[in-house]
C-alpha cells in the first residue's frame, strides 16, 4: 500500500497498478479509481458540551429555587395552594392567551416588511410555539431563537428572522421599561391618575422619539461600521425599516399593553393567592421580575421569578409562602400557553419553505447604495 502527496492529497492505494491524478478541475484523470474508505464520522463535538450545559442549568435552577425556598414552610406553601382560587388563576389565563395572539400581531407587523408575507395565523403559532420551547431553554428569551428557526428555512432568512425577533424583543422590553419606571415613580412622587398618566407619556415619547430617528439613520450607521464586523451585516437586514420609520414606534405602543396585560395576568395570580394588591403595584413589580428572568440563569425563569417576587412583595407585607404560590401560578399560567404550542407544533412541524425575497432584495439593494469609506 503506498501513500502518494505529490501536490495532492493524501491517498492510501491497495495496490500499484493504480494511476492517480489529480482532482477535478485539472487536465489529468483517475483511471479505475480505487474505493477509498472513510472512517465512520464522529458523533459532534458538541453533544458532551451541551449535556454538561443542561445539567449546569438545572443545578443552577435548582439552586435558585432552592434559594426562594429557604425558610418556607412546606406545609404552609401546601396549604396555600390548596387554597387558591382558581376562578381569578383562570381570568388570568383567557387575559395571558390573549396577549400570545396580540404578540403574535406584533411580530407579524414587524415581520412582513422585511418579506416574510406569511398569514397573520401562522405568526400567532410560531409565537405560542415559541413559549412552549421557551419552557425548556434558558432565560425568557430562549424561544426566540427557535421562532426564529421556524420562520425561514435558509441561512439568509433565518438572519433576517433573527431581525425581526430581536426588533419585536426590544419593542417589549422598551415597553417594559416605561411601565415599570412610571409606576415606581408614581408611588414615589405620590402621583395622581392624571400626572401618572402624563409622566408615562413623557417617558414613552423619551423612548420613541430616539428610536425613531435611530431607524431613520440606520444606513448612516451600517455605513460608518468596518466591513468585516458581522454586526453591519445583521443591521443591513433592518434597512427596509427605513421605509416606515413609524413601524418600531407603533410595535412599542402596542408592547405598552402587552406588558401591562401581564401585570395583569400576575395581579389576578395575586388574587387567586390571597393578595389582593392594587394593579399599579402589579405594574411596578411584574416589569422587575420580568427584566430579572431574562437573564441567562435558570430554565423557564425558574428560581428567579419566585425569588423575585418573595422580594419585592415582602414590604407590602406579603408573606413568602404567598409569594412563592404566585410564582407557581404565574408559571403554570406559563406552562398552560406553552402547551398550546407545544400542540401547534405537533400538528404541523415542517420548516417554512417560504424565502423572503422581497425583503432579502430591499436589504441587499439598500446596502449597496450606503457609500463605503
Amino acid at each position: 500500500m503506498g501513500v502518494f502527496r505529490l501536490g495532492y492529497r493524501k491517498i492510501l492505494i491497495p495496490s500499484r497498478n493504480w494511476i492517480v491524478g489529480p482532482w477535478p478541475g485539472s487536465s489529468y484523470s483517475m483511471h479505475s479509481p480505487p474505493p477509498i474508505s472513510t472512517p465512520p464520522p464522529s458523533p459532534p463535538a458538541t453533544s458532551r458540551g451541551s449535556w454538561r450545559s443542561l445539567v449546569l442549568r438545572l443545578a443552577v435552577t435548582l439552586g435558585l429555587m432552592a434559594l426562594a425556598l429557604r425558610g418556607v414552610d412546606a406545609a404552609s406553601l401546601r396549604e396555600q395552594m390548596a387554597a387558591t382560587q382558581w376562578r381569578w388563576w383562570g381570568i388570568g389565563l383567557v387575559v395571558a392567551l390573549c396577549l400570545q395572539v396580540m404578540g403574535g400581531i406584533r411580530w407579524a407587523a414587524l415581520a412582513r416588511p422585511l418579506g416574510f408575507d406569511f398569514p397573520l395565523r401562522f405568526f400567532i403559532a410560531r409565537f405560542f410555539e415559541g413559549s412552549f420551547f421557551g419552557l425548556f431553554l434558558p432565560t425568557s428569551i430562549g424561544g426566540d431563537v427557535f421562532k426564529a428557526y421556524r420562520l425561514s428555512d435558509t441561512a439568509h432568512g433565518r438572519l433576517l428572522a433573527g431581525c425581526t425577533v430581536l426588533a419585536d424583543r426590544l419593542s417589549g422590553l422598551a415597553a417594559l421599561v416605561v411601565v415599570g419606571s412610571t409606576a415606581f415613580l408614581a408611588r414615589e412622587w405620590s402621583l395622581g391618575s392624571i400626572s401618572t398618566i402624563l409622566l408615562g407619556a413623557t417617558l414613552l415619547a423619551s423612548v420613541m422619539i430616539p428610536v425613531r430617528l435611530a431607524v431613520g439613520a440606520l444606513d448612516r450607521i451600517v455605513a460608518a461600521l468596518p466591513p468585516h464586523l458581522r454586526i453591519g451585516r445583521f443591521l443591513s437586514g433592518l434597512l427596509p425599516y427605513q421605509r416606515q420609520p413609524g413601524l418600531f414606534v407603533r410595535a412599542i405602543a402596542w408592547s405598552m399593553f402587552v406588558q401591562m396585560g401581564v401585570a395583569i395576568v400576575v395581579a389576578c395570580a395575586g388574587r387567586a393567592a390571597g393578595a389582593p394588591l392594587p394593579l399599579s403595584y402589579w405594574f411596578e413589580i411584574v416589569p422587575v421580575v420580568s427584566l430579572a428572568m431574562v437573564l441567562p440563569l435558570s430554565i423557564g425563569g425558574l428560581g428567579v421569578r419566585e425569588e423575585g417576587l418573595t422580594r419585592m412583595l415582602a414590604p407590602a407585607g406579603v408573606p413568602a409562602e404567598t409569594a412563592i404560590a404566585i410564582g407557581l401560578l404565574w408559571f403554570l399560567t406559563t406552562i398552560v400557553c406553552g402547551l398550546v404550542g407545544g400542540a401547534l407544533f405537533l400538528t404541523d412541524r415542517s420548516p417554512s419553505t417560504s424565502i423572503p425575497n422581497r425583503g432579502a432584495r430591499e436589504s441587499d439593494a439598500a446596502a449597496e447604495r450606503i457609500p463605503t469609506a
